[in-house]
């Protein structure tokens, strides 16, 4: 059986034990090529991607802000620790936190005006990075790729829900 090219590439002469085991190593390998440069892109500007996810969803908010809980729940990646990631947004002056009037127990998290000329800067780098790295495939292939990761990631949230 010929090699598979991820074989290839990491020069490993056994095959792998298992196909799931590959498809894992493979997400893997392609999520770090595909990760440098937006995160080389926000690392210049003092960001992490956890970071940018944050502004991100605080600039799609309906609300005046949003609570740390409900943050959370919208962002991408789970980060173990919000609040020190929403105090070194705070610290730059990307975001401020607001006491609620009514619920004195809820600080609600909004964007500067700073946090959105920060997005604004950083749209179209970003857009042009993603355009790079998946621009060559087909609509058809990217709406497929998206639907296979959604279907891969459905069994690993039960998991993670059931425990």
């Amino acid at each position: 059986m010929p090699k598979s090219i991820l074989q290839q590439q990491l020069k490993k002469s056994a095959p792998f034990d298992s196909l799931p085991q590959e498809t894992y190593l493979n997400l893997l390998r392609t999520h770090n090529m595909i990760a440098a440069a937006p995160s080389q892109l926000l690392k210049q500007h003092g960001l992490s991607s956890a970071q940018y996810n944050v502004l991100r969803i605080l600039e799609a908010a309906d609300a005046p802000g949003l609570p740390c809980l409900e943050i959370v729940s919208r962002m991408v990646t789970r980060v173990p620790d919000i609040t020190r990631l929403i105090d070194r947004l705070k610290d730059a002056g990307l975001v401020s936190r607001t006491r609620s009037q009514t619920d004195r127990r809820v600080i609600r998290i909004k964007l500067t005006k700073k946090g959105y000329a920060l997005i604004e800067e950083l749209s179209e780098p970003l857009v042009d990075i993603h355009q790079q790295n998946l621009g060559h495939m087909t609509k058809t292939e990217l709406v497929e790729l998206n639907r296979l990761l959604v279907k891969a990631r459905e069994a690993a949230e039960a998991t993670a829900a059931a425990k």
